[in-house]
C-alpha cells in the first residue's frame, strides 16, 4: 500500500493525544504507518515523551517534506510557534495542520482529542473539531461524521443534539444531504464505484408502516425513492435493531442513522477500540480516533493507541484512493 504523508495534530496537552502519536511513531514498521509530522507546540511535546519513553528523540523540523526525510529515525514535530495558552496552542495546531492540507503540503490530517469545555471557556465559538474545520477550509456546506470500524461504516444524520430534538431536526433537505454526500465521499475517498447505503428508521420497528410514529412514511420512504430514481442505490428504511447483525452488515456500505447513540452504539459494540470518526463534506481528508482527551490516564504511559493507529490507516487508504481518483 501507498505510504502517503500525513499531518498529526497534538490535541489536547493534558489528554492522551501526544502518547499514542508516540505509541504510533514506535510502531511505524509493525503497523507500516505512513510516515507523519506532529504539528504542536515542541517544548510540550518534548517534555512528555521524555517523561514516557527513554528511546524517543523528537526532530523540529520546518517543514512536512522535512519530517517525512527523518520520520524513520526521529519522531518530527513541527511547532506552528503561536499561541500562548493550552487552549491557543491546540487550536494552532489544528489551523496549521489543516493549512498543510489545503496547500498540498500534506495528504490528509489525523486529529488527536480535544477538551471542548477548555476551549469553550477560552473563548471558541465552535461546537467541535468538525464546524472548526469546516470553517477553516471555507466548506460552504454542512459537514458530516462519519465513524467507522473494520466491517462497518456509519453516519449519524443528527449529532450532539438532545433526544427531544431528533424528530424535528430530521428533514427531507438534511437527509437528502447527508445521503448524498456520504455516497460522493464512498466513491471519491473508498473507491466504492456504486456505494450501497441505508438507512435506519427513526421509530421502533421503523414506524410500522405509521402506527409507531410518522417520520418513515412521511420523510424516509419517499426520499429513498426520490434519490433511488436520481441514481444512487439507497434501501430503507429498516428497524435499526435489526440493521448491525454479521449479516446484515454484508449488504450495505454505510448505514445512515438518526442519531448519535443509534449509529455508535453498533460501532463501539463490534470494536471499541478501533473506531475512527472521519469527516465527510470537506474538501481535505480528516480522520481521528473515536475516543476522548482520557485524561484520567494521561501522563500514565497506559493508552491504548489502536483508535489513532486506525485513523492513521484509515487517512493513508482515502488519501491514496483520493488520489487515483484526482489523476483519473
Amino acid at each position: 500500500m501507498s505510504r502517503e504523508a500525513l499531518v498529526l495534530t497534538m490535541g489536547d496537552p493534558a489528554g492522551i493525544g501526544i502518547e499514542i502519536a508516540t505509541k504510533a511513531w514506535i510502531a511505524r514498521n509493525s503497523e507500516d504507518i505512513s510516515p507523519f509530522v506532529m504539528i504542536g507546540n515542541a517544548l510540550i511535546i518534548d517534555v512528555q515523551i521524555n517523561q514516557l519513553f527513554s528511546d524517543v528523540a523528537i526532530k523540529v523540523v520546518h517543514s512536512v517534506d522535512e519530517g517525512i526525510a527523518c520520520f524513520n529515525d526521529y519522531f518530527p514535530v513541527l511547532d506552528p510557534s503561536f499561541g500562548t495558552t493550552d487552549a491557543g496552542k491546540t487550536l494552532a495546531a489544528i489551523e496549521v495542520a489543516t493549512q498543510l492540507c489545503m496547500d498540498g503540503s500534506a495528504a490528509a490530517m489525523v486529529t488527536n482529542p480535544i477538551h471542548k469545555k477548555r476551549l469553550y471557556d477560552a473563548g471558541f465559538n465552535h461546537p467541535g473539531h468538525t464546524e472548526f474545520l469546516a470553517d477553516l477550509t471555507n466548506s460552504p456546506n454542512k459537514s458530516i461524521m462519519m465513524f467507522a470500524c473494520p466491517g462497518l461504516k456509519v453516519v449519524p444524520a443528527t449529532i450532539h443534539v438532545p433526544i427531544e430534538q431528533v424528530p424535528d431536526l430530521i428533514t427531507e433537505e438534511l437527509l437528502e444531504y447527508v445521503i448524498r454526500t456520504t455516497a460522493n465521499d464512498l466513491t471519491t475517498r473508498f473507491g466504492i464505484e456504486t456505494p450501497r447505503i441505508v438507512v435506519a428508521g427513526l421509530n421502533p420497528h421503523a414506524g410500522e408502516n405509521g402506527s409507531i410514529g410518522k417520520q418513515e412514511v412521511n420523510i424516509l420512504k419517499p426520499l429513498v425513492k426520490k434519490l433511488n430514481q436520481d441514481g444512487l442505490s439507497v434501501s430503507g428504511p429498516y428497524p435499526a435493531d435489526s440493521l448491525f447483525h454479521a449479516a446484515a452488515r454484508q449488504k450495505f456500505d454505510a448505514a445512515i442513522c438518526m442519531y448519535h447513540d443509534q449509529a455508535l452504539i453498533p460501532i463501539k459494540t463490534i470494536d471499541f477500540d478501533r473506531g475512527v470518526n472521519i469527516t465527510l463534506g470537506l474538501p481535505i481528508i480528516r480522520t481521528s480516533p473515536d475516543h476522548g482527551t482520557a485524561e484520567d490516564i494521561a501522563g500514565k504511559g497506559i493508552a491504548n493507541p489502536a483508535s489513532l493507529i486506525a485513523a492513521i490507516n484509515t487517512a493513508r487508504e482515502m488519501a491514496a484512493v483520493s488520489k487515483e481518483t484526482n489523476n483519473g
